[in-house]
C-alpha cells in the first residue's frame, strides 16, 4: 500500500475520527477515575474488530499484526481537573476538561486503529497499541509498564505524539524531536508539616506550621538561586499551602505541594534529595516536623537517534516535506524542546522511543490559549494527518525493520 491511499483512507474516516474526539472530550475525566472514558474506547476498539485487554489501573491494549518486530502506539486518555470555559457545543460540563489535548491523542490512535485493522494482512510485524490513564499526575505509564505492556509480546520500539495549541505553526504540522532529551523528568512532591495548635493570643504555647511553611517555602527557592549551576537547568513551582481554619487559632498542620523539572536525571535527583533535607532541618530548627512524600515522578524522555531521522523520512512521505520538521529547523519556538514533561519517558528508557508534536490551532484562526488554560482549543484539521501518521509510521517502521 502506498501513502496517498492510507491518507486518502485516513481522511474518508474523517467524520468518525471527529465525532470520536468530540465524544471523547465531553466526557473527559482525571487520572485513573475514566470509566466513560476506558468504556467508550474498549467499545470502539471492538467495534473495530480488535480485542482489547485491560492494563493496570484503566489502561488499555490491544494488538493486530502477524508474527514479527513490535511497534507501541501510545496515546493518554486522561483530562485535568479545569472547569471549561471555551463555549464549545461539546465542552465537559462535570468540572474537568481535555485542556492537553489528550481526547485528540485518543481519537488519533482509535482511527489509526482502523486505518491498520483494514490492512493487518500488509503488515511486517506486530502492532501493539496503548491507551494510557493519568498522564497528568505522571503516574500511567509506569503504571502500565509494571503491568506488563512491554511485554507479551515484547515491544522493540515505541512512539507517541502530543497535540500543541496557540503556536504560529500550520495544523496538521508535524515535528521529529532531535535525538536525546526532549523532555524533562518532573516530580510532583507534598510536603506534611506537624506544629503544635494552640489560641491565637498565646503562640508561645505552640508550633506554628504556618510560620514553618513559610520558612520551608523559601529555602526551597534557594536551591534553584544557589545549589544549580550556570550549565544546569531545573524549575521548582510550589503550587499549593494549606493550613488553618480560623483567624486566632494556630493550627496543628500545614501542607505545601509542588513539582520540579530538570532535562538531567541526576539533577533531578539532587533536588529531590534536597527537598527533603530542607523542609525537616528548617522544620526541626522551629520545633516543628515534616516529610516530604513524593506523588509521582518520570524521568527525562529519550528520543532514539535512529528513529528520529527514520520517522522524518516516513512522515515526509506521507504529508511531504513542507508539513515535517525536525526540532532543530524551528530551534526556539515551544515545540523544539519541551519545557512540560511527558510520562511516555518511562517507556523511553525501557526501549527505543520518539515523541512528536502535531501543530493543532494557530492564534490567527482562534486558538489563542495555551495548555491547561479553561479556554483552551484545538484545530480538528490536525486529527486526519495525525491519525494517518500514527498508522503509517508503525507500517514503514515494520516494513524496514522487516528488511533487516
Amino acid at each position: 500500500m502506498n501513502h496517498e491511499t492510507l491518507f486518502n483512507e485516513a481522511q474518508a474516516l474523517e467524520s468518525t475520527l471527529v465525532a470520536d474526539r468530540r465524544a471523547l472530550h465531553a466526557r473527559a475525566e482525571v487520572a485513573f477515575d475514566l470509566k466513560e472514558t476506558y468504556d467508550y474506547v474498549w467499545n470502539k476498539l471492538i467495534e473495530i474488530g480488535l480485542e482489547p485487554k485491560s492494563c493496570g489501573r484503566r489502561g488499555i491494549t490491544c494488538t493486530l499484526g502477524n508474527p514479527g518486530k513490535v511497534f507501541l502506539l501510545r496515546a493518554d486518555m486522561d483530562g485535568l481537573p479545569i472547569q471549561e470555559e471555551t463555549g464549545l457545543p461539546f465542552a465537559c460540563e462535570k468540572g474537568s476538561m481535555h485542556a492537553c489535548g489528550h481526547d485528540m491523542h485518543t481519537a488519533m490512535l482509535l482511527n489509526a486503529a482502523r486505518l491498520l485493522k483494514a490492512h493487518e494482512r500488509e503488515l511486517k510485524g506486530t502492532v501493539k497499541l496503548m491507551f494510557q490513564p493519568a498522564e497528568e499526575p505522571i503516574e500511567g505509564s509506569r503504571d502500565m509498564i509494571d503491568a506488563g505492556v512491554l511485554e507479551n509480546p515484547r515491544v522493540d520500539a515505541a512512539m507517541m505524539f502530543h497535540v500543541m495549541t496557540n503556536q504560529p505553526i500550520p495544523a496538521g504540522t508535524v515535528i521529529i524531536s532531535a535525538p536525546g532529551v526532549s523532555a524533562p523528568a518532573a516530580g510532583m512532591f507534598r510536603i506534611d508539616i506537624q506544629g503544635k495548635g494552640a489560641h491565637g493570643a498565646m503562640p508561645n504555647t505552640g508550633i506554628d506550621p504556618i510560620h514553618v511553611a513559610a520558612h520551608i517555602v523559601l529555602g526551597l527557592e534557594e536551591i534553584n538561586a544557589r545549589e544549580i549551576g550556570i550549565n544546569e537547568s531545573a524549575a521548582l513551582t510550589l503550587g499549593m499551602i494549606s493550613s488553618g481554619a480560623n483567624a486566632n487559632v494556630i493550627p496543628d498542620t500545614a501542607i505545601i505541594r509542588g513539582n520540579f523539572r530538570a532535562y538531567d536525571d541526576e539533577v533531578f535527583q539532587r533536588i529531590q534529595r534536597r527537598i527533603g533535607e530542607i523542609s525537616e532541618g528548617t522544620a526541626a530548627t522551629f520545633r516543628a516536623k515534616a516529610k516530604m512524600t513524593m506523588a509521582g515522578s518520570c524521568p527525562t524522555l529519550l528520543n532514539d537517534t535512529g528513529m528520529s531521522a527514520q520517522v522524518q523520512g516516513y512522515v515526509e512521505e506521507l504529508l511531504g516535506p513542507g508539513k515535517v520538521f525536525g526540532a532543530a529547523q524551528i530551534a526556539g519556538s515551544a515545540v523544539s524542546r519541551s519545557t512540560g514533561s511527558e510520562d511516555f519517558a518511562a517507556i523511553s528508557h525501557e526501549v527505543p522511543s520518539l515523541m512528536l508534536a502535531l501543530a493543532a490551532g494557530e492564534p490567527k484562526n482562534g486558538h489563542c490559549f495555551p495548555l491547561h488554560n479553561p479556554k483552551t482549543s484545538f484545530d480538528e484539521a490536525a486529527l486526519v494527518p495525525g491519525s494517518a501518521c500514527y498508522a503509517w509510521i508503525a507500517m514503514r517502521w515494520l516494513e524496514d525493520s522487516a528488511k533487516d
